[in-house]
C-alpha cells in the first residue's frame, strides 16, 4: 500500500491528457472559431525534436503559436508532431507532452502551467516536502497575459493542499 495519494502527478497526467484530447480534436476537425494555442515547451527535453537553428535560438524554452497555418499534425499518447511556419520556412517539430510548460488558448481565456516544485529545506518535515521531480500543475488566472508577461499571476493547485 502507498503512503499517500500523489495528487500532483495525477493532476499533471490528467491535464496533459486534456491537451492530447484537444489536439486530437484539432487534427480531426481543425481549429474551431477563434481558438488558437500558445504552447511553451522545454527545448532541453531529451525527446523534443526541433531544427538545430531553433535549438540554438531557444536553448531552454520556446513558445509556438498554433493558429492560421500548421500542417502534418500527428497526435500520439506521448506527444505531437506538427509543421509550423518560421519566417516562410516550414519546420517540423515533435513536442512530447512531458516537455510542455504552458498551454494557453487566449480566445477563451484558458491556460495550464506545468512546473516542477523544488524540494523544501532540510529543516522542513520530509512528509510535507515535494520531491524535485514531482509535478505541480496550475490553472492560469489570466492566460492571455502569460503570452505577454511571463510573471502573470497564477492560481496554484498546491495552495489548496493540506499541510
Amino acid at each position: 500500500m502507498i503512503g499517500s495519494i500523489d495528487y500532483g502527478n495525477l493532476m499533471h497526467r490528467a491535464m496533459r491528457g486534456l491537451i492530447q484530447e484537444v489536439l486530437q480534436g484539432v487534427k480531426d476537425d481543425g481549429l474551431p472559431g477563434e481558438h488558437h494555442f500558445f504552447i511553451t515547451f522545454d527545448t532541453r527535453h531529451p525527446d523534443v525534436e526541433i531544427a538545430d537553428w531553433l535549438s540554438d535560438r531557444y536553448p531552454t524554452e520556446m513558445t509556438v503559436v498554433m493558429q492560421h497555418w500548421y500542417d502534418n499534425l500527428d497526435v500520439t499518447d506521448e506527444g505531437f508532431a506538427i509543421t509550423l511556419n518560421f519566417g516562410d520556412a516550414p519546420e517540423p517539430l515533435y513536442i512530447p507532452y512531458d516537455s510542455i510548460l504552458t498551454f494557453v488558448d487566449p480566445s477563451v481565456e484558458f491556460g495550464l502551467r506545468f512546473e516542477t516544485q523544488v524540494a523544501a529545506d532540510d529543516e522542513d518535515d520530509e512528509d510535507d516536502a515535494l520531491d524535485a521531480d514531482e509535478a505541480v500543475s496550475e490553472v492560469l488566472a489570466d492566460p492571455e497575459e502569460v503570452a505577454e508577461k511571463p510573471d502573470a499571476q497564477v492560481v496554484s493547485l498546491d495552495s489548496f493542499r493540506k499541510t
